[in-house]
């Protein structure tokens, strides 16, 4: 009787997670926050950088041209994620962590002070170009590194957990259209275009600087360093040996998500002002309002994940997504709603395939290889459904003429992760397995 009092309370103490795995838990998620308000102010500020850096004679090739290196960016995070995650399965998680937020600092303060096409021509859109490359390299490993480490940290609580990194990821987003409404606020009209998204990239820059230091006192994921002696020594060769499968139906569970964020954060400032013309200032003040209600609702969808199993709630939310996708962007042409409430209604729903997606995906690999799976799944598909998300949006507009178009995107990317979810039961079980209750 004894034992088996005992075997409990040790059970129900790993169903809890201690101040000091709290510490690691936000430690790890800040980190996030500051690397994607880098990455995804560039697509906020994308029609300033893009008269500035990318000019043309026709606004829309102009705006083409930025996003486009806005894509460049996401093409290198595969890259960026299969070198810096070989490094986090074969020595450890934290020297990965420190690395890719510093050296990406760097990289945003440099696009901030980058010169103007007038000054240094097409030498400044290639530095531009560059810069952001970098960012997508280093951001390749950041956020899978994130996941990887807070699983490993506390597996009871993994769907929680995952989305506490997954909702500071979206608040960088909120501090990033923050920075964007202060600055059009504080600013002159004229100098806005000039200054602001200068400023913008090295604020962010500066932040990245400010977790990297706090990120020094991280120590290893307590799961690796119990099996830091079997780590795999090739474990990308290894993963696409033994998981190949689980990286094709990661990758299109994910498409719902990372379409979902490529339009919502990236592309809809640029969409609401140069397409259909809603005063600047308000786009991004409902966009700011929008992301944070995503913010919480991928709180509560955490929570609601260690009692309904997330794929439940990952299928509803792609559903809605795709079926609710025209009547938005019907509304947000016709004018026939508010604004900011179509916007937090958006968000709301993305949070809850946004609050789901990350313990689902950690589930699909086990520890020897997991960051370097979850980094390839991640980033093949940011890269390809979120990343060029912008680009296509926009060339649909223009193709097809009308502005809805967007909308097809975002159904097409629903209806792919819809059919990935269908898999993830049979693929799953190397996280979520440790509830007792179930594996997906």
């Amino acid at each position: 009787m004894l034992d088996i009092g005992a075997a409990s309370a040790s059970s129900a103490s790993r169903d809890r997670i201690t101040g000091a795995g709290w510490r690691i838990v936000l430690l790890a998620s800040l980190g996030g926050t500051l690397e994607f308000y880098d990455f995804v102010v560039f697509g906020i500020f994308a029609r300033d950088i893009a008269d500035a850096i990318f000019p043309s004679t026709s606004p829309l090739v102009s705006l083409m041209a930025s996003f486009a290196a806005f894509a460049a960016g996401y093409l290198a995070r595969p890259l960026g994620g299969i070198v810096l995650s070989h490094y986090g399965d074969r020595y450890g998680r934290r020297l990965v962590f420190l690395w890719s937020v510093f050296v990406m600092s760097g990289a945003t303060l440099g696009m901030g002070l980058v010169p103007s096409y007038g000054r240094w021509g097409i030498a400044a859109s290639a530095l531009m170009v560059a810069l952001r490359i970098v960012q997508g390299f280093c951001l390749g490993g950041e956020l899978p590194g994130a996941l990887t480490y807070v699983v490993e940290t506390a597996p009871r609580i993994a769907p929680f957990v995952c989305a506490v990194v997954f909702a500071c990821v979206t608040m960088g987003v909120a501090a990033a259209t923050g920075v964007s409404l202060s600055l059009r606020t504080l600013l002159t009209p004229a100098a806005v275009p000039v200054y602001a998204w200068r400023i913008a990239f090295v604020i962010g820059g500066l932040g990245g600087i400010l977790s990297f230091v706090l990120r020094r006192s991280l120590e290893e994921s307590p799961e690796f360093a119990r099996m830091r002696s079997l780590a795999s020594r090739q474990p990308f060769r290894e993963l696409l040996r033994t998981h190949a499968t689980p990286v094709l139906v990661g990758c299109a569970l994910l498409a719902g998500t990372a379409g979902f964020n490529g339009l919502f954060f990236s592309h809809m400032p640029a969409y609401l002002a140069g397409v259909l013309h809603y005063d600047p200032r308000q786009a991004v003040y409902s966009q700011t309002v929008g992301v944070i209600a995503s913010a919480l609702g991928i709180l509560a969808t955490g929570w609601l994940g260690d009692r309904i199993r997330p794929c439940y709630l990952l299928r509803l939310g792609v559903t809605l997504l795709t079926v609710l996708a025209f009547p938005f962007y019907s509304a947000l042409d016709a004018r026939t709603a508010n604004l900011t409430v179509l916007l937090t209604l958006a968000g709301l729903a993305a949070g809850l395939t946004n609050g789901s997606f990350a313990c689902l995906l950690t589930d699909l690999f086990p520890t020897r290889i997991r960051f370097t799976g979850v980094a390839l799944v991640f980033n093949i598909s940011f890269t390809i459904f979120s990343g060029t998300a912008p680009l296509l949006a926009t060339t649909m507009i223009r193709e097809m003429g009308t502005v809805t178009a967007p909308a097809l995107l975002m159904m097409a990317c629903g209806a792919l992760a819809l059919a990935g979810s269908a898999w993830i039961t049979r693929y799953g079980g190397h996280v979520l397995v440790a509830k007792g209750t179930w594996t997906t």
